[in-house]
C-alpha cells in the first residue's frame, strides 16, 4: 500500500511558512524520534535552505524510542552543516528548558531588544510541536490531541522579549516516496485515519518488530515459538490473546490491528524505533534500485514503439 495524505490546509500552510521564512533567523524542526527521517519533511530543508537558515532538529518523544538508536541519529544530524540535534520528551521540564539555550547558540547574533531572536517551529502532524510550544510557554496557547493536524493556522507569541515563536500547522509533503515512511508515518500516527488501511499497517509494523524487537512481543503478548511468526501471525496472535472475536467465531482482525497500533504508539511495547541510520541508507538503496530498473522499462517501451513506428512508416 502506497500512503499518502497532503489535505488542502497543508498547501495553504507551505506558502505562508515560505512568506515567513524570509523574516526567521532559526527553525526547530520537531520530528519522532521513533523515526526521524521518515518524519523530516523535504520541504522544510528546502525552505531553510533557500533562506540559509539554521535548524535545531529536535527528535521528540526519546521516551518511547530506542537509545541506541537515538543516538545514532543525533550524530547523523550533528554532522550536518547548519543542524543541531537534541532528544527531548516535553514530558521533561529540563529538557524543554533546554531549548532556548540551544536555539541562541545557533542565532548568537540575536536575541536582544534591537534584534530578537525569531524562531519558526516546523514540524510534521502529530509529532508534538504544539505540545512542545505550550511547555516552552508555560500556558496553553496551542491546541494539541490525539490526532494528525490538530493545528491548521500560523501563530506568533513571545517566549520573552527578545525572543519570537512562530508555530506553523504541520506540514506533510505532496508525494512520499518510500512506501515504508508511509506506513511508518501512518503507524506513528502522522497520517489521517482517512488515508490508510490499519490493518495492512499493523502487519507492516509487526513484520518490522519481528526483526527487530521479537523479544518486547513476546513481553507483551507473551507468543510461543514466535520464530515461525509472520506479521499477520502477530496481529492475529493479538486478537486471540485479548479474545477478539466476530460474531461467527472468526478472529477480529480489525480490532486486533487497532490494538495493536495503540500499544505502540502509547509506548505499552517498549522503546522501538522504526529506523535507524543505517536502514534508512538500505531502504535508500533498494528504492533507488527499483526506480532504476522501472526507468530502464519504461524506456526500452518507448524504444520498441519507436522503432515499431519507424518500421510501419518505411513498411508504407
Amino acid at each position: 500500500m502506497s500512503i499518502q495524505w497532503y489535505p488542502g490546509h497543508m498547501n495553504a500552510a507551505k506558502k505562508k511558512a515560505a512568506e515567513q521564512m524570509e523574516n526567521t533567523d532559526l527553525v526547530i524542526e520537531v520530528v519522532d524520534a521513533r523515526l526521524p527521517e521518515a518524519s523530516t519533511n523535504p520541504m522544510v530543508e528546502e525552505l531553510r535552505k533557500f533562506r540559509q537558515r539554521p535548524c535545531l532538529k529536535i527528535l521528540n518523544k526519546v521516551d518511547l524510542a530506542d537509545p541506541a538508536a537515538t543516538a545514532a541519529w543525533v550524530a547523523y544530524y550533528n554532522a550536518q552543516e547548519g543542524v543541531t540535534a537534541f532528544a527531548m520528551t516535553t514530558k521533561k521540564p529540563a529538557d524543554v528548558a533546554r531549548v532556548p539555550e540551544l536555539a541562541k547558540q545557533l542565532a548568537p547574533h540575536r536575541g536582544v531588544p534591537t534584534k530578537p531572536l525569531r524562531i519558526m517551529i516546523m514540524g510534521i502532524p502529530n509529532v508534538g510541536k504544539s505540545t512542545l510550544m505550550n511547555a516552552l510557554l508555560k500556558r496553553k496557547v496551542a491546541k494539541v490531541g490525539d490526532e494528525p493536524a490538530v493545528t491548521k493556522q500560523q501563530q506568533k507569541l513571545y517566549l520573552d522579549k527578545n525572543t519570537i515563536l512562530v508555530d506553523t500547522p504541520g506540514m506533510l509533503w505532496p508525494k512520499i516516496a518510500l512506501p515504508s515512511d508511509g506506513l511508518m508515518l501512518a503507524a506513528s500516527h502522522a497520517i489521517g485515519s482517512n488515508a490508510l488501511i490499519e490493518e495492512e499497517v499493523a502487519v507492516f509494523l509487526a513484520d518490522e518488530m519481528l526483526k527487530h524487537y521479537p523479544q518486547l512481543l513476546v513481553a507483551r503478548y507473551g507468543f510461543k515459538d514466535i520464530e515461525s511468526f509472520d506479521g499477520i501471525a502477530v496481529v492475529e496472535g493479538v486478537a486471540a490473546k485479548r479474545g477478539f472475536r466476530q460474531k461467527g467465531g472468526d478472529l477480529d482482525f480489525e480490532k486486533a490491528s487497532h490494538t495493536f497500533l495503540g500499544d505502540y504508539r502509547s509506548g505499552i511495547l517498549g522503546r522501538i524505533s522504526l529506523e535507524t541510520p543505517a536502514t534508512r541508507k538500505e531502504r535508500l538503496e533498494a528504492h533507488n534500485a527499483e526506480m532504476a530498473v522501472k526507468a530502464a522499462e519504461k524506456a526500452a517501451i518507448a524504444a520498441a514503439k519507436a522503432e515499431a513506428y519507424a518500421n510501419g512508416k518505411r513498411g508504407t
